[in-house]
């Protein structure tokens, strides 16, 4: 039995799974099973060569007991988009939103209700030929699964500046969300979590002289009153939160500039105290504050946030359209 009430992020799926199969050019098959795990060949080329993508979305429950899912339209396009980097074939939106609803109807008693909690949706795609040459695989299949979720982060995080080691590069495959990108980033991220960070700020491979993204998220900085973002690009995340906050920061008025950000700017701007704040923002987190930036060797504390800041605004906002308190003047929310 699941304790709501004390949920950690990732610990336990819910009763069913979806699965489809391609093969013979098109997909089929299509159906719902109890969650189980899955027999594949040793051979097979999600194995080898990390054929592979997935994506991360989730779901909430209104005070009608309604579920309302937040932005699974861009999901199922962003899937899509690393479908095609990685040779895998398209799964049609409409598979995509239709295999999700009648999951969490399956499982609606999953979906927790408190403040803090949701219902993370998994969907993934791995390639499944049993060949061991380098070549793109011709048959695969996709799977949802969802897992009750709590918080992320319980609090402000700490995090470090990476020079070192490089997440992704120019041409690469760094806007995908497949298993490649995460992998590179486990061992540097053991390596700052063993000096107390929660997680990295990536650089740019070339010449680790610009802010890209987290672990986790995308980053934003307020700057002399200026919400700014790193712009997308091969190495950056189309992050759907990160969609939201530019929408939202539009709504309110707020200057906003997507360009590049240097290390230099971030630590000049706290040294001469014109940061007014950073947070992270992803679909896991949904807002995480950080409270500390570590870069070469020195720790640089940033001011503390409380509710006129702007991540603050921001967290309650999307908060207020996931659960359904506040209008959805965005089209954001798919209501079942």
């Amino acid at each position: 039995k699941v304790d709501f009430s004390d949920i950690k992020f990732g610990a336990f799926h819910s009763d069913h799974m979806f699965e489809a199969q391609f093969f013979e050019g098109s997909w089929k098959n299509f159906k719902i099973l109890p969650f189980d795990n899955i027999t594949i060949s040793p051979a097979c080329t999600t194995l080898h060569y990390g054929q592979t993508i997935f994506e991360g979305l989730k779901a909430y429950k209104n005070k009608e007991d309604e579920i309302l899912i937040f932005r699974m339209d861009k999901n199922a396009k962003r899937f899509n988009i690393s479908a095609e980097r990685m040779c895998m074939p398209n799964f049609p939106e409409q598979y995509f939103t239709k295999a999700i609803s009648e999951l969490l109807i399956l499982d609606k008693k999953w979906i927790p209700n408190k403040k803090n909690t949701s219902l993370y949706i998994r969907p993934l795609m791995i390639a499944l030929d049993p060949f061991i040459g380098i070549k793109p695989a011709e048959n695969f299949k996709f799977y949802i699964f969802t897992c009750p979720a709590g918080n992320y982060y319980s609090e402000p995080v700490r995090v470090k500046i990476e020079t070192e080691f490089t997440r992704a590069i120019k041409g690469g495959v760094g806007y995908s969300k497949t298993a490649a990108n995460y992998a590179a980033s486990l061992y540097p991220s053991v390596l700052a979590q063993e000096q107390n960070y929660d997680q990295l700020i990536w650089t740019d491979g070339k010449t680790h002289n610009y802010i890209e993204e987290s672990g986790t998220m995308n980053l934003f900085f307020v700057i002399e009153n200026t919400l700014l973002t790193a712009p997308l690009g091969d190495t950056v995340l189309d992050g759907v939160t990160r969609d939201s906050i530019l929408a939202l920061a539009e709504d309110l008025n707020i200057k906003t500039e997507v360009r590049n950000i240097s290390v230099d700017e971030v630590i000049n701007s706290i040294n001469n105290n014109t940061l007014q704040e950073a947070f992270g923002a992803g679909t896991a987190a949904t807002i995480a504050p950080i409270k500390t930036i570590g870069y070469e060797n020195k720790d640089y504390d940033l001011p503390k946030i409380d509710s006129s800041s702007l991540s603050s605004k921001f967290l309650d906002l999307l908060d207020g359209i996931k659960y359904g308190s506040i209008n959805d003047n965005h089209n954001w929310i798919t209501k079942l």
